[in-house]
Formats: structure tokens, sequence, C-alpha cells
């Protein structure tokens, strides 16, 4: 078969089902291939950069899959970049296609469109390599089979972008198919036995000293390292007290019996920041400790009573166990823990439930603490709510989520208007794994940036629900520097035509909304067609200027840099 054909099997084994990208005449040809390929639908984007963004929502919600992204060489490459960077820093594999020169190109090295002008080809794949965790030019017809397998081994086993270059004729020369036979790795090397039975051991006498009183706290390598059930089979059946960071919310259904909230250092609600910081043993899986993920680095954890589980890596208290990863580790760790003591003192401790209710104000304005508590009452099972950096995303983190609601979010690299081409992703996933509704909530800012992509949602047939948060510019910003400069100001732009213009030009596939008012908004999230999620829905939200979430507000004040 087709060396691109290889490809397309390979991804579609890695259970990817859609292909996003942008035409381009270096790629033109392998887009044919995918054309005529039954298991994978091309996705169309307005640019690159929104394309990397929609691969990358759809890999958090397809966990243990990966998204793909198809670009031109050159100057489409270049563009994904930023998307695909963001990508690195958050762990979630997506496999950037870009279209190459032909090998005789390469070799003549021609005056070609796309090039610098003075002969280097090999440019941009440089550039991508920074990027990537692993990366491959095909131009060896005889190992391009190996090496797809090579990369993208990479791409689902680290859980990191991968780049691999595709020449246009390459794409074309056929090879064996034999390789398919072999399926890819999807898990990791087994832990070293003895040294993962000495971890285990240490961590069960820990809980037995700690009599009950054990922590565990949860973060994003729980689920981008495809452990999520390994991590719920092992609170339920331990009956240990179990928190999240921001960026491991929802990881854990937030309406299970034990599930205490959010913590994020000085920022975290007292009772919960003292039953964390003062527990006897502290066990906390898959953490990422960067700066908006632990309150600007305000946690307050004691080594000396803190287990580490990791993707590769495990931590007791001040010795590190490298290759004793969480994956294997949790389930034999579950079994030892049922062995050695009684869960009912465990149990006796108590989880105080987290709660988030709706303020009594005296005006009727849309505030910021009253919008993010009616927003949990409207929301339901299954939804996967996407929240945009600024505002929306320290409102949307304190929202107390319905069991099986997914939250993601970009929390370390925080690039503004990623949401939008996230949640073209992620509606796309969500449909796939007949989830709930897609949610956006997003700034009137940030949506300017990459807005276009809605006309894509419209086109594929998706449904979200589209909250814009009209603070009348970077409210975010604002809140860390210059309140009034007028660097942080944007154009308000008429949010209820906006469909229109995006390709719903007869007003018959959206609805938009405008609310400005409690009474309003409340209205329109208790009616049941709305909530219904039939069509494409847009509402904008008429908010005031310097209003901020309580996360927002206190970090602003703790974190140093501000």
């Amino acid at each position: 078969m087709e060396i691109g054909v290889y490809l397309l099997h390979r991804l579609e084994e890695l259970g990817v089902r859609s292909f996003f990208g942008v035409p381009g005449d270096f790629n033109l040809g392998f887009l044919d291939l995918i054309d005529d390929y039954t298991g994978i639908d091309w996705v169309g984007n307005c640019n690159e950069l929104n394309a990397a963004y929609a691969a990358d929502g759809y890999a958090r919600i397809k966990t243990g899959s990966v998204g793909a992204v198809l670009t031109t060489y050159g100057v489409g490459e270049l563009s994904a970049i930023n998307g695909i960077a963001g990508a690195y820093a958050e762990i979630v594999p997506v496999v950037h296609v870009a279209g190459f020169p032909s090998l005789k190109e390469q070799e003549d090295k021609p005056l070609l469109h796309h090039t610098l002008g003075n002969g280097r080809y090999n440019v941009y794949a440089q550039a991508a390599e920074l990027f990537a965790h692993s990366h491959t030019i095909l131009n060896d017809p005889q190992t391009a089979a190996a090496e797809i397998d090579r990369v993208l081994s990479d791409c689902i086993l680290q859980s990191r972008p991968v780049y691999i270059a595709l020449p246009t004729d390459v794409a074309y020369i056929k090879i064996s198919h034999e390789r398919l036979s072999v399926p890819l790795p999807r898990l990791p090397v087994q832990n070293n036995g003895l040294s993962e039975a000495v971890v285990i051991e240490e961590i069960v006498k820990l809980v037995e000293q700690a009599q009950g009183d054990v922590v565990v706290l949860v973060d994003v390598g729980a689920v981008r390292y495809n452990a999520v059930e390994e991590v719920k089979a092992f609170v339920e059946t331990a009956g240990f007290a179990v928190y999240a960071s921001p960026m491991g919310k929802s990881v854990i259904s937030e309406a299970y019996e034990r599930y205490g909230g959010l913590y994020t250092g000085a920022t975290t609600r007292p009772e919960i920041k003292d039953k964390i910081e003062g527990a006897k043993l502290l066990i906390s899986i898959g953490a990422l400790k960067s700066d908006l993920n632990t309150g600007n680095f305000t946690t307050r954890l004691d080594v000396a009573r803190t287990v580490e589980l990791h993707h590769a890596s495990s931590k007791i208290k001040f010795s590190e166990y490298p290759g004793i990863g969480m994956k294997y580790l949790l389930p034999k760790l579950t079994s030892a823990l049922t062995s050695s003591f009684t869960k009912s003192l465990t149990l006796s401790i108590p989880v105080p439930k987290w709660t988030y209710p709706l303020p009594q104000e005296s005006d009727d304005d849309i505030s910021q603490a009253w919008l993010w508590a009616r927003i949990g009452q409207f929301l339901q099972p299954k939804d996967v709510v996407i929240a945009e950096t600024g505002t929306s995303a320290f409102g949307v983190l304190d929202i107390p989520f319905p069991d099986g609601a997914v939250f993601i979010s970009q929390i370390l690299w925080g690039s503004i208007g990623w949401t939008v081409g996230s949640t073209l992703g992620a509606a796309m996933a969500a449909r796939e794994k007949r989830l709930g509704r897609a949610i956006l909530f997003i700034g009137d800012g940030s949506i300017q940036l990459t807005v276009q992509e809605l006309s894509t949602m419209l086109r594929e047939g998706l449904k979200p629900i589209v909250f814009v948060l009209n603070n009348s510019g970077y409210t975010i910003e604002r809140a860390i520097r210059g309140e009034h400069r007028k660097y942080n100001d944007v154009v308000n732009w008429g949010w209820i035509h906006l469909m229109k213009a995006l390709g719903d030009v007869d007003g018959t596939r959206t609805r938009s909304y405008a609310v400005n008012t409690k009474v309003e908004i409340d209205a329109l999230l208790s009616d049941g067609a709305f909530s219904a999620a039939d069509v494409m829905q847009v509402v904008e939200i008429g908010m005031k200027m310097l209003d901020a979430p309580y996360a927002l507000k206190v970090g602003t004040v703790v974190g140093s840099q501000w």
C-alpha cells in the first residue's frame, strides 16, 4: 500500500476518526488519500493554528487516543507551532503531519515557494523538532513504515506531540503492509518487580501509620497517561478523601461522596486547605507543579508526609524510585491496602461536600460570583466544559461538576483563543464517544483571536453552546495591570449577529441571545429548548468590566509576578 495509506491505518488504529488541517499544494496528494480512506474524516479548518488547537481538544476528550493535524510545508506548519507547543506543555498527544518537498526537490533545491529562498529545506522541520517528543522526515521508503511506527508509538506512550514530514512523492510510494499485523504498543513498560514491591511496602506502612488520615490529590498526569480507571479504583476501594488540582479537575467524578474539591494553595477554601496541608499522609498522583496549578507556587505540602506517583517514577518522602510508574503500581497498591487496613477507619474521617451555593445579591447585574454558581445548576452529567484562559477558567474551577462531566482548559500554556479551536475538536470527540453537550465559556477579547472556527463547527453539524462573557476587553489582564489602559480594550462586536456572517445566512441553524441581567440569564438557562442544545447557540453575557472570580482576585494578590 501507499506510505500515506499506511500512515492513515496507524492513525486509525490509535483512535483517530477526525483529521484536522488546512490544504496546501505540498499536502494535496496526501489529502486525496485521506478523502478516499473510509475510516477517517477530513475536517478542514480556517487556519492551521485553529487546526492544531482542534487536534489538541480532540485528544483531550479521546483519552488513550491521539489527535492529528495536517499542514502544508513552511507557511502552514509554522502557523501551527503555537498549538503544538501548547499540546507539548500540557502533555497532549498530537500527531503533526506536514507536507514536504519531493525527494528530487530536496536534492536539487530549486527556489521553491514557501522556502526562505536560501536552500535550507529542513529549517521548518528543525523548528518543529523543538516542540515534538519525536520527529521524522520520511525520505527513505525502506524505513518509512518503521519510522511511522516509532514516532506514533512515542506519541501515544509519552502523551506528547510528534512531527512527521511527508514528501509529496513519498506519500504514493508503495510498501509492504506486513507491519500492520503487529499492533502499536499502547501500554508503558512494566515496572521492575523488586523495586515496585519495595515502593508498595513503604506506602502501606505510611498508610497504616496515618491511621486513616490520608488525602489523595489528583492532578492532570492521571488522565494524560490513561490511568483514570486505576486512580478511581484506588480511591474508592481505600475510601481516602480525594481532592484535585485545577488541571486535575473532573479526573475524579466531583459527585463522588469522598471528593472534597480543589486545592490551589493560598487561594484554596480554608476548610479544604487545612484538611490537605494538615493530613498525616498525602498521596499525590500525576502532579504538574506549574504556577497557575499551584496558586502561584503557594502550595504547602510537607515532603516528609508526601508520596508522589507519576507516569514513570514514584517518590516516597525524600526517596525517588525511577521506572516505577503509576499505571501498573496503583492496582497492586490497591490490592495491598485492601488486605492491610480497615476501610472503616478511613471512612470515619468526614469529607465535607463541595458546594457552590447561589449568592444572594441585591442588584440584578450579572456578577462573576453569581454567574458561576448559576452555571453549576445548569450543567448536566457528561457535559464537556471548555473554559478559556481568563475569568472563564477561574470561574469554572469553582463549580462542582455533575457525574461524568469533563473539564478542559489550557492552564499551563494559556494561549488566549485556544478554546474555540479546542471546542471544535472536543465536540467532534464528544460526538464520537456519545458524551453530552459541548459548552464553551470565553471572553469577548479571547474569542476575537480564533472566532472563525465557529463556522467549521456549523459546517460539521456540531451544536455547542458558546457563552461569550462581554466584559469590555481583557479583564484578566486588567486584574494584573492596567485596569483602564487602552491596551486592555477591544472592539465590541455584534455578537448576536455573528453566526449570520459565519455561515448561518438565513438564521435557521443557530440561535443567538444577549442577556444583561440575572433575570434574563436565569430564564434562558431554565428554558428547556435552550438546555436541549438541538442547534448551535451563542449567548452574549453582559458583565461589569472589572468584576472577576474570587480565585483570580486572590491570585493577583498572592502572585509575586503580579
